[in-house]
């Protein structure tokens, strides 16, 4: 996993990975959500990794958009 920027020093992100159809985000509590193209949409994914890469936004768009349309999760 990537450690997360967070940039915006408030963020619930810890972690990311991504490869072409997915990304995995980990969250400060330890909860792993893995996000694909057939659970959340393929445009969706591509915003999220964008903002992964960049360090901000990224809680905030799953928390407005992308909401509980994950597919799976790990703890």
């Amino acid at each position: 996993m990537i450690r997360y920027k967070n940039l915006s020093k408030n963020s619930g992100v810890y972690a990311f990975s991504y490869s072409s159809d997915r990304i995995s985000v980990q969250f400060k509590d330890g909860a792993i959500y893995l996000y694909t193209y057939l659970s959340a949409g393929m445009s969706n994914i591509e915003k999220m990794k964008s903002l992964a890469i960049s360090g901000i936004g990224l809680n905030s768009f799953i928390s407005r958009v992308v909401k509980k349309n994950y597919q799976s999760k790990y703890r």
